[in-house]
């Protein structure tokens, strides 16, 4: 379906529907049609071609989304508000540049690199993700946290840097023996 079509789609939908604003059903831009994939209409993805996001993925309000070196969202992340996640800053170019900036493409100043994020990963508000950063599954970002680098599957992180503080296998745990019925589903439809 072409764009223009997806926009005049979209905002009939919203003019019809008493719910509030947000993309339902999205397709990526390679037309993988994405079951559950809910994303607020006041968050922006940048470079969207570069931007693979799974089923069951929520991307809540105010959130910049940089796909210009690859971004990979897993099934079932929550991405809450006020994130960034860049893939490449140009925070020194600017300086080197100066006036040129724009036309160089020939240094290696600009910083660039994929990021990924693991299924059922949570995201808290405010946090920033930095190019070439790699989070595990299952894990939990807390609030003002600014992550860069590779992040082991179920950790807790929090801060400025980022810092492992711990493990939601200890929450899932505490969880799961308050609710056992709860343990098929943890364990076999998310492979944990």
């Amino acid at each position: 379906m072409g764009l223009l079509l997806r926009v005049k789609n979209k905002i009939k939908y919203l003019l019809n529907s008493s719910i509030k604003p947000e993309m339902i059903g999205y397709t990526n831009w390679n037309s993988e049609k994405r079951i559950g994939l809910r994303i607020s209409n006041f968050s922006h993805l940048s470079n969207a071609r570069e931007i693979i996001l799974k089923d069951y993925v929520f991307i809540g309000h105010f959130n910049y989304l940089d796909g210009h070196s690859g971004l990979e969202i897993g099934e079932g992340v929550q991405v809450s508000n006020y994130v960034t996640i860049a893939t490449h800053s140009s925070h020194n170019a600017i300086r080197m540049f100066g006036k040129k900036y724009g036309k160089l493409n020939k240094h290696d100043i600009i910083q660039k690199g994929k990021v990924e994020i693991g299924d059922y990963t949570y995201v808290g508000p405010h946090v920033v993700i930095t190019p070439n950063t790699k989070i595990g599954k299952g894990c939990i970002i807390s609030a003002f946290s600014f992550v860069k680098g590779d992040i082991p599957d179920y950790s807790i992180v929090r801060g400025i840097p980022g810092e492992i503080i711990g493990t939601t296998k200890d929450i899932d745990n505490e969880f799961l023996k308050k609710y056992p019925d709860l343990e098929e589903s943890y364990y076999q439809s998310r492979n944990f």
